[in-house]
C-alpha cells in the first residue's frame, strides 16, 4: 500500500454561464480541494458536481465552502454536498445571491470572520473581503502561505465591481487591508485564471485606485 502523501491541494476547472443583472457570461471556474489523502475540503462547487467528486476521489469532506454566493461558485454546491455527505458554508451576507440559485436549500451553516477550518492538519483562516459581492471571503493557510481568494483578488487586480451588490471602494479596502499585508511569498490560488503572489500583487495597488477597477 502507498504511503499516504501527506498536505495536497487539487485544482479541477469547470466551465458554465455566471448570471447576474439580467446578463450572462461564459467562464472557467477553479474548484480548489484542500486536504490529504484521507479527507479534504471543497471551495466552491461550479457548475458541475461530478468532476468535483472524481477529484475528491472518496476522501471524507469536512465541508462545501462557498467563497461566495454568485451563481458560478455555488450552482453545484447542493448536489456535491449530496454526492460526498458534506454541509454547504456560506456566509450570510451573501444569503440573497444564494436564494436567486437555490431558493428553497438553505446552506447548512455560516462563515464569519476569523473562523478557522481544521482539515488535514491545515488551518484555513476565514477572512471576509466584501467588494465583490457582500459576503465575499478568503481562506488563508498561514503555516503553508496560501491564500484561497476567490473573486477577491485576481493576477493582475481586484474582482469585479460593476454589477448588483458590489463595491469598488470596498473590495479595495478588503484587498488593502486585509490581503496585502500577508506575507509577499504567499501563493494566490484565485476562482478564475492563474495564480499569483501577494508580492507580485502589492506594487500595484495605486494603480488600480487609479483606473477604477
Amino acid at each position: 500500500m502507498a504511503a499516504p502523501t501527506g498536505p495536497r491541494i487539487d485544482k479541477v476547472v469547470t466551465s458554465g454561464t455566471f448570471s447576474l443583472d439580467g446578463q450572462d457570461f461564459d467562464v472557467d471556474n477553479n474548484v480548489w480541494i484542500v486536504g490529504d489523502d484521507a479527507e479534504c475540503v471543497v471551495i466552491d462547487a461550479a457548475h458541475d458536481h461530478e468532476p468535483i467528486v472524481e477529484g475528491v476521489a472518496g476522501r471524507a469532506v469536512v465541508a462545501v465552502v462557498c467563497t461566495h454566493g454568485h451563481n458560478d461558485h455555488v450552482n453545484a454546491a447542493p448536489a456535491l454536498a449530496d454526492a460526498v455527505g458534506a454541509p454547504v458554508w456560506l456566509h450570510p451576507s451573501d444569503t440573497m445571491l444564494w436564494e436567486q440559485v437555490h431558493p428553497r436549500r438553505p446552506v447548512d451553516a455560516s462563515l464569519h470572520d476569523g473562523q478557522v477550518i481544521a482539515v488535514a492538519g491545515r488551518k484555513l483562516k476565514v477572512i471576509h473581503t466584501p467588494g465583490h459581492s457582500p459576503g465575499g471571503c478568503s481562506l488563508h493557510d498561514h503555516a503553508g502561505r496560501v491564500l484561497f481568494s476567490g473573486d477577491t483578488l485576481f493576477k493582475g487586480g481586484p474582482g469585479a465591481t460593476g454589477r448588483s451588490f458590489s463595491s469598488f471602494a470596498t473590495i479595495i479596502d478588503s484587498i488593502r487591508d486585509r490581503l496585502l499585508p500577508l506575507e509577499d511569498e504567499t501563493v494566490v490560488h484565485t476562482g478564475h485564471g492563474d495564480e499569483t503572489t501577494i508580492g507580485e500583487e502589492a506594487p500595484d495597488l495605486d494603480r488600480w485606485i487609479a483606473r477604477g477597477h
